[in-house]
């Protein structure tokens, strides 16, 4: 277990989103699926429309000089 210190505001908006059972971490995790689901979305929604075109290409090649961070869950 790890402590992180947050700003007031963003404590306030996590606890309105707490369930009455539901851990501030349980919040944090849910809101990083929820968002990750819906990148996989709005990624399969636009499949197929590139075909033909040379931006998917630019678009992975471009992907890669980025470093995301992967989380364990």
């Amino acid at each position: 277990m790890k402590n992180i210190v947050v700003r007031d505001e963003v404590y306030e908006m996590l606890s309105r989103m707490k369930g009455e059972k539901e851990s501030f971490s349980d919040v944090i995790l849910r809101m990083m699926l929820e968002k990750r689901s819906r990148s996989l979305e709005v990624l399969r929604k636009y499949a197929g429309s590139l075909k033909g075109s040379d931006m998917l290409d630019i678009v992975l090649e471009e992907r890669k000089n980025f470093r995301m961070r992967d989380f364990d869950i």
